[in-house]
């Protein structure tokens, strides 16, 4: 029996008339249509499978709209097993048992892959199988500081997946890292610098797992994490990921005193040799903690440190690369999280709008969750309107994202838009996520 993968199109529904005469046609909105509504196939599935935006998805099986380009006509049918010839195309490398290699992607320096690769790879066989460049070699029996550098590397790449997957995506990836290297403590041998640095590699891997693990809604696991992460790295004389985790237990606390006091601890960990970005990510941190907390003189104290420490910041100055991302658009966006959380909607509308002017859609789980900030903002400042056209923006961006938070930030948005659903815009955003 010849395994399929999961969306590929029963064959029942391939003979069907009108399915043919869609893949005839390349009305591949209706193609999707009859693949949610007779084989099952959900919307998200197929956008991941075909390298689609998700409301790009939904708007084809509206009849809105084309797929116009060959390149992805081939793409869509060898990721749903449509057969050359139903399309148009030369059989497929699939039907005659071929499997050519995927393109070469320089910006990486991998071969290249679809984001459901990526995902069957951390949910099956392994990230190792989708990603050959980004293969393990065995485990030297001795680690030098060379070999530890590799897999500082290794993660650093690894660590891309979270600017396009959600947690649910890439937690078994990260969470496989972090145990590969706690394998390595135990059966490798080390110089004591080398052994050091394996130590907080760890710290860090157990941060982004950690991260993964709470942005998939799995809490608990997250918080055993950051606390493996602040032991690893106060046992790696780390003080800048010590301060990390810290600020990751305080991000996730729910008790907003315990957010504060780790929060705090965080930034305590902050000396003179401590990188821009990383006191920037801490200050941060602590702003949101003590907005949570109602304390806007410790908000407005602890912004400032951000500003501070990013105008500090000398091109050329080494950065870690879990705190690269650490810049003037997010402290932007924090900022206007901040205030809209401390109900100051005059302060946090302008910065948000601009902020989020810049902010790419293919970043599509943080700007669905920035969104709701700023759909937060317009509903304090009585511009339900505006609030209704944000929030249906977020919602289709938080289409197919596997991570929970953009669903669990927009829920309080759209119980507040409910009381007004005689406004026409909200009840069309009412429908939609209905």
């Amino acid at each position: 029996m010849i395994h399929q993968p999961p969306t590929a199109l029963p064959r029942e529904l391939l003979a069907d008339e009108e399915m043919r005469r869609a893949l005839e046609a390349h009305d591949f909105g209706t193609v999707f249509r009859l693949a949610r509504s007779r084989a099952g196939i959900s919307y998200s599935r197929i956008a991941a499978e075909c390298d689609i935006k998700p409301d790009r998805v939904g708007t084809l099986a509206k009849g809105q709209g084309k797929i116009t380009t060959i390149d992805k006509v081939r793409q869509i049918a060898d990721a749903l097993r449509v057969p050359g010839d139903m399309v148009g195309l030369a059989p497929r490398p699939w039907e005659t048992g071929e499997t050519p290699a995927p393109p070469y992607d320089p910006q990486i320096g991998v071969t290249s892959v679809r984001r459901r690769t990526v995902l069957q790879a951390a949910t099956s066989t392994g990230l190792a199988a989708a990603l050959p460049a980004l293969t393990k070699p065995p485990a030297p029996r001795h680690l030098s500081n060379s070999d530890v550098e590799r897999l500082r590397h290794r993660t650093a790449r690894l660590r891309r997946l979270d600017e396009i997957l959600g947690g649910g995506d890439t937690y078994r990836v990260y969470l496989g890292e972090y145990q590969a290297t706690k394998a390595l403590l135990r059966t490798s041998t080390f110089t004591p610098e080398s052994h050091r640095r394996v130590v907080a590699l760890l710290a860090e891997q157990a941060q982004q797992a950690g991260w993964a693990a709470f942005d998939g809604g799995q809490q608990k696991q997250a918080e055993s994490l950051y606390e493996e992460s602040r032991h690893a790295a106060r046992e790696a004389a780390e003080g800048d990921l010590l301060g990390n985790a810290y600020a990751f237990l305080g991000y996730q606390a729910a008790d907003r005193n315990v957010a504060v006091e780790m929060a705090a601890n965080s930034c305590a960990t902050i000396t003179p040799s401590t990188p821009a970005g990383v006191r920037a990510l801490l200050h941060e941190r602590m702003a949101w903690a003590c907005a949570l907390a109602d304390q806007p003189h410790l908000v407005e104290q602890a912004l400032d440190a951000a500003r501070a420490a990013l105008q500090e910041r000398q091109d050329g100055e080494p950065q870690p690369d879990w705190a690269a991302w650490v810049d003037q658009t997010e402290l932007d966006i924090m900022t206007g999280r901040c205030w809209t959380e401390l109900r100051r909607p005059l302060r946090a509308v302008p910065v948000l709008t601009r902020a989020l002017d810049s902010f790419d859609d293919h970043h599509a789980r943080d700007k669905a969750l920035y969104l709701s900030w700023l759909a937060d903002a317009y509903l304090a400042a009585g511009e339900v309107e505006e609030a209704a056209r944000v929030t249906g923006r977020a919602w289709d961006l938080s289409v197919g994202v596997a991570s929970v938070r953009p669903r669990q930030r927009l829920a309080p948005v759209l119980e507040q838009l409910r009381r007004h659903q005689d406004v026409s815009l909200v009840r069309n955003v009412l429908e939609k996520v209905a």
